[in-house]
């Protein structure tokens, strides 16, 4: 469990998050939906480390983020895994040997063990076959696979993605989704997904955070947005107009 407390956050005269509280649970998708600035991308570097809070807690089951040593937060970075924007693999690099890096750099084990390892986590996402190929003889959404098998490598308890389905089909989309989902579930992480992708929101979407300009604006589940009165947030989410449809038919079913 990641707990923020009265988070803050500024950039010399500029704030950018403003007493952001909010709790994000083991075994769930907790999302973090808002418009471009609105300040996801920023709370997610403030949770990683990659930011220092201007102001407030970062708890990771009761520990301190923010007042740990630069070692104990090494430390600590061990039980984080990263997914990012653009799967982020080493072009240079095979498919296993991208998964097993983070074994190559924080695990003591042996290669054979790190080998099997790294199979293991390929065989998880579905891509056995692939190991021997390189990033550029492979799809987008095959590449977006292989970032999850190697940010689960090392049994991670906390999983941070940024935009899993960027650049995506709705189709890939999905079973990105799917397989986030599942993997939170089967390994009990607190995994955290910046995203602008509604099918998400909607799909797996467990526990949401909206943030508008720095604050929190709203907080619930995928189940409760339809039905939301926060105007900010049915502006955010009904913004196509397939999905003001979608609100209109359910705003006259309960009529």
């Amino acid at each position: 469990m990641i707990e923020v407390q009265h988070l803050y956050k500024s950039f010399e005269d500029k704030e950018v998050l403003k007493d952001i509280s909010i709790t994000f649970e083991d075994g769930k998708t907790n999302l973090i939906i808002g418009q471009s600035g609105s300040g996801k991308t920023v709370l997610m570097k403030n949770l990683v480390g990659l930011l220092e809070p201007t102001k407030g807690q970062v708890l990771y089951d009761g520990r301190d983020f923010v007042g740990l040593s630069k070692h104990e937060k090494v430390l600590m970075r061990r039980e984080m895994g990263m997914i990012f924007q653009s799967a982020a693999l080493f072009d240079s690099l095979t498919v296993l040997e991208n998964v097993m890096f983070p074994l190559d750099m924080f695990s003591s084990m042996t290669l054979r063990e790190r080998q099997r390892r790294a199979m293991d986590c390929l065989s998880r996402v579905n891509l056995v076959g692939a190991e021997g190929k390189f990033p550029g003889e492979i799809s987008g959404g095959m590449q977006k696979r292989v970032a999850i098998a190697r940010a689960i490598a090392l049994n991670p308890k906390y999983l941070f993605c940024d935009e899993p389905n960027s650049g995506l089909d709705p189709k890939t989309s999905l079973v990105i989704d799917d397989l986030l989902h599942s993997i939170t579930r089967e390994f009990k992480m607190t995994t955290i997904i910046n995203t602008h992708d509604m099918n998400s929101v909607m799909g797996i979407g467990e526990n949401i955070l909206f943030i508008y300009e720095g604050r929190k604006e709203w907080q619930g589940v995928s189940s409760e947005i339809m039905g939301s009165t926060n105007k900010r947030l049915t502006d955010f989410i009904f913004a196509s107009d397939l999905l003001k449809e979608m609100r209109q038919a359910v705003t006259t079913a309960r009529q």
